[in-house]
């Protein structure tokens, strides 16, 4: 039987977000489901009812208050966070070329998709080396891949090959410490980020991010995945 452990998700209150919550749940663990509102994480975790064992939490991953709050919160309870998946992400000027990219563009789409994922990774991974043993799951996209990036969407792409480089530096520097830090990609998936007319459903993209968050201690770490096999950085 798999090891009851506690994850924690971030912009899980719908879409990709709210699959990885489910699947696991589904299979035994705790699960912190994380929004930037109380109300958006609680109506979020009611829809899941009878998955499992699911709590709704307020995290903004640009908000270092609301990180450290939620960190203390968690640490005054005795609640562990064994699991990391940084889910949260935003898309904007998708249609704008680089050079037309603007600063504010770029500004948030980092704050969210890389300084978040960063600055959680700060606050929980510390108590991971102490108990050797951690999962941290940057979910990530194709579009960041340098070996074939093109103009699409440049402050989302950009931040995407930043968030893999933070994986291989986080994967380098927890390295045989019970720790596996990998990135995944979960292709265009019907989201609201994605649209309707995305190929792929919630559970396909969540499958690899859940695959990685439960790793064995042999899996892989530092890698970048898609349908559970490794991928091109």
């Amino acid at each position: 039987m798999t090891e009851r452990r506690t994850a924690l998700v971030t912009g899980a209150n719908r879409g990709i977000g709210l699959e990885v919550c489910r699947q696991l749940a589904a299979k035994g663990h705790h699960v912190i489901l994380t929004a930037r509102s109380s109300a958006k994480a609680k109506a979020a975790a009611a829809t899941l009812h009878g998955d499992g064992d699911v709590s709704p939490a307020v995290l903004d991953v640009t908000d270092a208050r609301s990180i450290q709050l939620l960190a203390r919160e968690l640490a005054s309870r005795g609640v562990h966070v064994d699991i990391v998946v940084n889910n949260a992400g935003i898309l904007v000027g998708e249609s704008r070329g680089v050079l037309e990219t603007t600063d504010d563009d770029l500004r948030r789409t980092f704050e969210t998709n890389v300084f978040g994922a960063i600055a959680v990774g700060r606050a929980f991974v510390p108590g991971m080396i102490d108990r050797r043993y951690g999962r941290v799951v940057n979910v990530s996209s194709e579009a960041g891949q340098l070996s074939s990036m093109g103009t699409y969407a440049p402050a989302y792409s950009m931040s995407k090959s930043a968030l893999n480089a933070f994986t291989r530096q986080l994967a380098a520097a927890t390295r045989g410490k019970g720790i596996l830090v990998n990135s995944a990609c979960p292709g265009w998936v019907r989201t609201d980020m994605g649209g309707a007319s995305a190929p792929r459903s919630v559970e396909e993209g969540a499958d690899t991010i859940v695959w990685l968050a439960t790793l064995p201690a042999r899996g892989p770490t530092g890698g970048f995945f898609s349908d559970r096999r490794g991928i091109e950085w």
